[in-house]
């Protein structure tokens, strides 16, 4: 077996489809779309046996730290490998080594698509010189609901209030539709702006979102989920899909016409449409990485509980280094970011009126 660059977009998406860790930013296409991240580069590393088929493979962004100006090699939710124990995982690593000694990448970030404490993916990880970290790049927790039930056992499965809220939806003049042209997409973006200034996360500019459907839309694995009243958009959905797996992926609300409750309604159309691509999972994406009440994204928790399902831990972040010195300075920005973001949140509380 030897490892390589692969180039056929194909014979990548087919094998991460069928991995049992499979996922969306494993996809060649997610590559493609590493310029609009802002990416220095991408490398579609696979790893094929004699007869060409692949057995390994690792989606490896290259980006830099921004202070230290330092190049990195980062795997989001990579490698994709059944077995870790597998000596193409050797290879696999190998390969990245060298390509890193080539552009002075100070370490490989992995973020593996493996739930957490499977003791394999540990100790292999172990083995290979990887050592755990307590910063994640990608949430390690997800909330999953298994699609495969018909749908009147998944609504069973969902609260009360959301099997209402659904129905209220169309009742309250609500329509969802399929989302189609640069109209739409425009919508789509005006839309997300507000929803990021409202809830103050960031987002990137219109052309990443046009990119991800026009990328994934090729095999009709993207979908654009329009929420409307009275002929005006007020939310929108992205759903994408890839082997068994479906992901909610970017949701925008506006302030207006909220009661009406369309993001329930999006979210049941998003659902039933993953069940039509023969999707086994539809996974809602991050959650509290902590399940206590007052957590920032406590609200978001709830909303997705609601619909059924069950939370996903997945594996620490684990990082391989190649150069400890640059590795020592990038931790040490790690633990003053974590210190003065703990910092301030300890101010703004206690800066919260007291509940009487």
């Amino acid at each position: 077996m030897e490892a390589r660059i692969i180039t056929d977009r194909q014979q990548w998406d087919d094998f991460i489809a069928s991995s049992t860790c499979c996922n969306i930013t494993q996809s060649y296409e997610w590559g493609t779309l590493g310029k609009r991240r802002g990416d220095d580069d991408v490398l579609p590393i696979g790893v094929v046996d004699t007869d060409g088929r692949l057995c390994a493979a690792m989606l490896v962004l290259a980006g830099r730290v921004p202070t230290l100006k330092q190049l990195y090699f980062y795997a989001p939710r990579g490698p994709v490998i059944d077995d870790p124990t597998s000596p193409a995982l050797t290879t696999l690593l190998d390969f990245v080594k060298a390509e890193a000694r080539r552009r002075r990448a100070f370490m490989l970030k992995v973020e593996p698509s493996v739930e957490d404490g499977d003791t394999r993916w540990l100790t292999a990880l172990r083995q290979h010189g990887f050592r755990t970290i307590p910063y994640f790049s990608h949430p390690r927790h997800e909330w999953v609901l298994d699609i495969r039930p018909e749908e009147k056992e998944l609504l069973a499965g969902m609260k009360e209030k959301w099997r209402y809220n659904i129905r209220l939806a169309a009742r309250k003049g609500i329509t969802v539709r399929r989302g189609e042209g640069q109209a739409d997409i425009d919508a789509f973006y005006r839309i997300y702006q507000t929803t990021s200034q409202r809830d103050q996360f960031f987002i990137h500019n219109k052309d990443f979102y046009q990119d991800v459907l026009r990328l994934y839309s090729q095999d009709d694995r993207a979908v654009l989920f329009m929420a409307e009243y009275e002929g005006q958009p007020i939310a929108a959905t992205i759903t994408l899909c890839l082997g068994r797996w479906s992901w909610y992926m970017y949701g925008a609300s506006s302030n207006e016409q909220r009661e009406r409750m369309p993001n329930h309604l999006l979210q049941w159309t998003g659902i039933q449409w993953a069940r039509s691509r023969g999707c086994w999972f539809y996974n809602f994406r991050g959650i509290p990485d902590v399940l206590e009440e007052g957590h920032e994204m406590w609200g978001i928790y709830l909303f997705k509980r609601g619909f059924g399902g069950y939370p996903l831990r997945f594996l620490q972040t684990h990082d391989l280094v190649y150069q400890p010195l640059v590795y020592q300075a990038y931790r040490r920005l790690l633990d003053l970011k974590r210190w003065r973001d703990e910092r301030q949140h300890k101010q703004q509380q206690q800066k919260q009126p007291v509940k009487s």
